[in-house]
């Protein structure tokens, strides 16, 4: 559309249907259409992608020079003053030999060069952007299967561990917690492979691990896990809160005194709200945070990767107690 809108043409409005659109229109037109793609798709990729900058410049230089006498070697060939030539130049003096470079063909040329070698450098930089994209989209993916994959382990180790401290001391127990294991591995195997999953089905999660702790906890554990909202619809990343209430339980348990333990799951449009507290004992008066190993680091980087800005944990580690208040937005 450039040399539609650019090419001279006079001013008088009567001369445009028979002066402006003729053959010498057309030929120049053709033209700057066929320097068009053939900057664009060959010298472009062939040359200065490559940094043949050099041949490239040289190319651009003679293409200019020929644009630049091609009306008049179309005069020369057509044998003829060109109406619309004559038309525009009606003012010029008679003595007044045009150039040999038309500075009109040269105009045109530099606007078509200019765009359509913006338009590959744009789209060339565009290409590298979703490229880069693309390769940051896989990082991020391999670090979270990564990230999920060390959990996985982690957590089966710290459950086959309660399991065991059951079947030593012959608990009759062990058998329901080898099957609520069974269960809690079928979910950590069919569905923390997904990126997200149903609030719902997490929640479950939770109450099942809760379960199995509760088996080998003495009646001193006090455990209170409140779900506050609609949790139909909303989706989380699988085994998120997992580390929390594994802290929960391996540091904030003792079978001499009470050892209460609050979880709270609050959901509305806006966040999802999840808080669970736990009082630190003379056996755990070390610092919690010191302890928890790679549950909560890895819990964290999870955090970064997956709810960028969009959410926050508070950890409170006083000398008695120990609460951890993780916000996501929704």
């Amino acid at each position: 559309m450039l040399p539609l809108i650019l090419f001279p043409r006079p001013k008088e409005p009567g001369l445009l249907s028979e002066q402006v659109f003729n053959l010498y229109y057309v030929v120049m037109n053709v033209f700057y259409i066929s320097f068009y793609y053939f900057n664009s798709g060959f010298l472009i990729p062939r040359l200065f992608e490559k940094k043949k900058y050099a041949e490239y410049t040289i190319i651009i230089i003679l293409l200019l020079v020929f644009f630049g006498m091609l009306p008049r070697l179309y005069q020369h060939v057509a044998g003829d003053i060109l109406k619309i030539q004559s038309a525009i130049r009606a003012n010029r003096p008679r003595n007044t030999r045009p150039a040999i470079l038309s500075p009109g063909a040269i105009s045109i040329f530099l606007l078509v060069f200019i765009f359509s070698t913006g338009m590959n450098i744009v789209n060339q930089w565009l290409r590298s952007e979703r490229r880069s994209k693309q390769i940051e989209n896989e990082k991020l993916n391999a670090e979270l299967s990564f990230l999920k994959a060390q959990i996985n382990p982690h957590f089966l180790f710290n459950t086959l561990n309660n399991i065991y401290a059951l079947a030593e001391g012959k608990s009759e127990l062990t058998a329901p917690a080898v099957m609520k294991l069974s269960s809690i591995m079928r979910y950590v195997l069919t569905e923390a492979r997904n990126d997200l999953v149903a609030l719902d089905k997490e929640i479950q999660f939770i109450s099942d691990y809760i379960e199995l702790q509760k088996m080998r906890s003495t009646n001193k554990t006090l455990v209170s896990f409140i779900v506050q909202g609609e949790t139909a619809g909303k989706y989380v990343s699988p085994l998120i809160f997992l580390p929390f209430v594994e802290n929960a339980f391996k540091y904030g348990i003792s079978a001499r005194e009470l050892s209460p333990i609050e979880i709270l799951l609050e959901v509305n449009e806006q966040f999802i709200h999840f808080r669970v507290r736990n009082n630190k004992h003379i056996n755990t008066s070390v610092r919690i945070a010191d302890n928890t190993g790679i549950g909560i680091q890895n819990t964290r980087r999870r955090l970064e990767l997956l709810f960028p800005n969009r959410y926050t944990l508070d950890i409170a580690d006083e000398r008695l107690s120990y609460m951890v208040n993780l916000k996501l937005s929704v």
